[in-house]
């Protein structure tokens, strides 16, 4: 159904609201410089390193620059998620592997209660953000349209450079969204088209899949933007600071 030119079924709505955010995105990421990229606005960011220079404990990647990754958790954010999919019938056993994590941290979560306490978790880079957006979309489309095999944390060789990283990240999302665009309603209703092996993919109507990485599209786009706000206004402050 379209409304004056509107598309207002599910699919065009998700279709539209991912390709409005991608043009956004597009204009605010224009002009990224390489300082910027890589300027940690705090101590013990996670960002992109050589390797070998990474202080986590899973730093990934297959070329000479990895991507700060701590150890697995389930955040805070999620504990709601983790008790409904219980309630849905998900065995604990399956929602710790799908985390990483032990069926004694699963017991601890959903033992919880009360509200929880807010997540502690690292101040991330611009680098970091783009090259997570950037690794996930390319495991998205492997798994899903492609060959279902390979790692998604070693289909994106990673660089400090923003340009050349921007570049790949923009053909890597518009294929993605090319083939997302071809599906059938029954494919979007299909559950396990997505194969991806990180998470709860392989469990869920496309659909389903459909809006999460929406979510995580908007969300670290929005995280840079403001990081990018930040960036100017430290220049900003310093030059007010000397002129006083």
């Amino acid at each position: 159904m379209r409304t004056q030119g509107v598309r207002t079924d599910r699919f065009g709505l998700l279709l539209d609201q991912f390709d409005c955010a991608r043009e956004r995105a597009q204009v605010r990421l224009t002009g990224l410089g390489e300082e910027e990229y890589l300027w940690e606005p705090v101590p013990d960011c996670w960002s992109l390193r050589r390797r070998g220079e990474a202080t986590t404990p899973r730093a990934f990647g297959p070329g000479e620059w990895v991507l700060d990754l701590g150890d697995p958790d389930i955040p805070a954010g999620e504990y709601a998620e983790v008790a409904r999919q219980v309630a849905d019938g998900m065995t604990i056993e399956k929602i710790a592997e799908d985390w990483k994590v032990s069926v004694e941290r699963v017991e601890e979560v959903l033992a919880h209660t009360g509200p929880p306490e807010p997540d502690v978790t690292p101040v991330t880079t611009i680098a970091w953000r783009l090259c997570h957006l950037h690794h996930g979309f390319a495991g998205q489309w492997e798994w899903t349209f492609g060959e279902r095999r390979q790692d998604p944390r070693q289909l994106v060789d990673f660089t400090p450079d923003p340009g050349l990283a921007l570049d790949r990240f923009w053909q890597t999302i518009d294929r993605w969204r090319a083939d997302v665009g071809t599906l059938t309603d029954t494919q979007l209703d299909t559950i396990g088209l997505s194969q991806y092996p990180y998470g709860s993919d392989p469990d869920e109507p496309y659909i389903a899949v459909l809006w999460g990485t929406n979510l995580e599209f908007i969300h670290h786009m929005s995280e840079i933007a403001l990081l990018r706000d930040l960036w100017r206004a430290r220049d900003s402050a310093a030059t007010s600071t000397d002129s006083n």
